[in-house]
């Protein structure tokens, strides 16, 4: 069954670089995606927004920090959401000084809004109390997703946030030939605020079996 992320790009997956294109592929039933590597930055320097960031950790989104050369692992697995549909499972461990701390969320292809268009859908921390709607663009062999909206889960309902507070989410995969790793660089910013968390580096990745190398 095809992912997410080939559902919503179509045509324009194989536009992507090819290691890209394994990576945002299908992850078959029995297999697991693992990965790791380095952050060169993570957090942010701004400590007045560790208190709004301390609340975001309880969820695992953000973390009130701001550290350089964070070493992390991911694991991306398929799963199901509620209605059934395939969903892509992501949970990076980021070892930072002073302990390890987890950040999950769950990628899914939505087409239930307006005129049926396909979008990405990104629902974050363990409860899926928050979620971001994603534009998808490829350039040059890299991948660049943007919040295009920000909604909270109140019981069963989403309401989204109003955009002039909503946060905006921006996410850039690129693979670079010369390291053989691919890069990750997520920015979260407010309007007026700007940047308020970031996180990139390198890291090298493969899909295997579920207890390969174990």
């Amino acid at each position: 069954m095809p992912s997410p992320y080939e559902i919503v790009l179509g045509d324009e997956l194989a536009r992507l670089h090819p290691r890209l294109g394994e990576y945002f592929g299908e992850i078959s039933a029995g297999s697991v995606g693992r990965g790791a590597g380095v952050f060169d930055r993570v957090g942010t320097p701004r400590r007045w927004l560790w208190p709004v960031l301390a609340l975001l950790a309880r969820e695992g989104i953000a973390f009130p920090v701001w550290q350089e050369g964070v070493p992390f692992d991911v694991e991306n697995r398929p799963l199901r959401d509620q209605h059934g549909d395939i969903a892509v499972g992501a949970r990076r461990t980021f070892h930072l000084q002073g302990g390890t701390r987890v950040m999950v969320d769950a990628i899914t292809a939505d087409n239930r809004g307006e005129g049926g268009a396909w979008r990405l859908v990104d629902h974050l921390g363990p409860g899926r109390r928050l979620s971001a709607s994603l534009g998808a663009s490829v350039r040059d062999g890299a991948l660049t997703l943007r919040s295009t909206g920000v909604g909270v889960r109140v019981g069963r309902r989403r309401l989204p946030i109003l955009p002039l507070v909503a946060p905006l989410v921006t996410l850039t995969e690129r693979f670079d030939d010369d390291a053989q790793k691919q890069h990750v660089s997520i920015a979260l910013s407010m309007p007026v605020i700007g940047r308020v968390y970031e996180y990139s580096g390198f890291f090298t990745y493969n899909v295997e079996t579920e207890h390969q190398g174990k």
